[in-house]
């Protein structure tokens, strides 16, 4: 077993979705699909992370649920839902959930803009208004000691766009 220390945090936005109401039965598009398995597989591919010991949390939302499929899906893992991983519950209360989880394992969370730049902002800058703008289905890459607000490190940011096909099996 690693430190908690040396396990990432990984904040994704789920692949593109199409236009709807309510905003909690939007789906991904085709578009989104396949930026959501692109991120999927780039995961698995990778040897600097063991991704098949993520723990994978996703919003209760369905375009949220749709893209975390794809990602477990080349990894094996099964999806956790949360429901203050929705679009416009406040990054803090993630923060505090956060803090309060045990578990050792590296984390996965996939939500919605602008929780999840708020969240990142808040996690390494120490501030909600600071965060990134994300593409869909971009993500971000964390470490901290704490995972609390301004105990962070940005390692990585990564969007579909920014893989090449030499990366993704």
């Amino acid at each position: 077993m690693t430190e908690r220390g040396a396990e990432r945090l990984l904040i994704m936005r789920h692949g593109e979705a199409g236009h709807g109401r309510p905003d909690a039965e939007r789906t991904l598009t085709e578009r989104g699909e396949l930026e959501a398995q692109r991120m999927g597989r780039w995961l698995a591919s990778r040897g600097d992370l063991d991704a098949t010991r993520l723990r994978l949390v996703a919003s209760p939302f369905v375009r949220a649920r749709q893209t975390a499929q794809h990602i477990a899906e080349p990894l094996g893992l099964e999806v956790e839902f949360l429901s203050i991983l929705t679009p416009d519950d406040p990054p803090e209360a993630v923060v505090e959930w956060l803090v309060g989880e045990a578990d050792d394992r590296p984390l996965l969370l996939v939500s919605h803009m602008p929780l999840v730049a708020a969240l990142t902002g808040l996690l390494v800058e120490g501030r909600a208004d600071r965060g990134p703008g994300f593409a869909t289905a971009a993500m971000a890459e964390l470490t901290a000691e704490v995972r609390a607000a301004g105990c962070a490190r940005l390692l990585r940011f990564v969007s579909p766009a920014d893989i090449n096909d030499q990366e993704v099996p």
